[in-house]
């Protein structure tokens, strides 16, 4: 089922579909035969990408914290293509604050939409693919969960605490045929980090931005290709966590 890059047959819910990262996953997952659910809050931006997408697409409303409206999203996505097999939790926020400034209502937005959003997400498709016989779960971390950050504390808290979560749940989903891993961008040009400048990216390895194609792709990697893969972590940062460079003599 899982072998190969194409991938007719999967149903998949993607959140934070309608731009950025999510909207790339979307593409990338519907170019390779899967049915896809693009699930967000932008209505107008997720109707138009679903338009572009064709009929292997649908959007539906979703606010991730929402526990009741999860499974409104699951039944949705099950009467237009059948169970979700493919689970890509991509919504997310950024609140650039330090922690003396930051509110009690900041904190918890972040961690309601980009932690236990996921948590809702998961237990919500667990049903579905334990009926189809198996299925794959891509959280969507972030190299702030694997290093800190000063100034978006909430963020790294959230995206470390998905990384935790996803190895608690490979565990838990394994005996149902479920594999659940997490991908972790570095800085990646989309509307999220507009207001990022060049310094951002100063000494890194690759020192560009990466794309949201490129996350992408490695989505559908793990999605098809990555089987013998669960409670793993794979990185797409252009070498941001490598590591400092030693300063190298000059060749003569």
């Amino acid at each position: 089922m899982e072998s190969g890059q194409q991938l007719d047959g999967r149903v998949a819910l993607v959140t934070g579909g309608a731009r950025g990262i999510g909207a790339a996953v979307a593409g990338v997952l519907v170019a390779r035969g899967a049915q896809v659910v693009v699930a967000d809050v932008l209505a107008a931006e997720g109707e138009q990408l679903v338009s572009t997408l064709g009929a292997a697409a649908r959007y539906q409303h979703l606010d991730v914290a929402d526990s009741a409206a999860w499974h409104s999203a699951v039944m949705a996505a099950e009467s237009a293509f059948g169970p979700v097999t493919v689970l890509v939790n991509n919504a997310g926020v950024v609140e650039f604050a330090s922690i003396e400034r930051s509110s009690d209502e900041v904190f918890r937005r972040v961690l309601d939409i980009d932690l236990v959003g996921a948590f809702f997400g998961m237990r919500a498709v667990l049903p579905g693919m334990r009926r189809a016989g198996g299925g794959v779960v891509v959280n969507i971390s972030s190299t702030a969960g694997l290093t800190g950050y000063a100034g978006i504390a909430a963020y790294v808290a959230a995206k470390w605490g998905l990384r935790g979560l996803t190895r608690a749940a490979a565990l838990e989903f394994a005996p149902d045929g479920v594999r659940v891993c997490s991908v972790h961008p570095g800085p990646i040009r989309t509307p999220m980090t507009a207001g990022l400048g060049a310094d951002t990216i100063a000494g890194q390895p690759i020192e560009r931005f990466g794309e949201p194609d490129e996350v992408a792709r490695m989505v559908a990697f793990v999605v098809a290709e990555a089987t013998f893969s669960t409670g793993s972590e794979f990185v797409v940062d252009g070498g941001a966590t490598a590591g400092l460079s030693a300063v190298v003599p000059p060749r003569r």
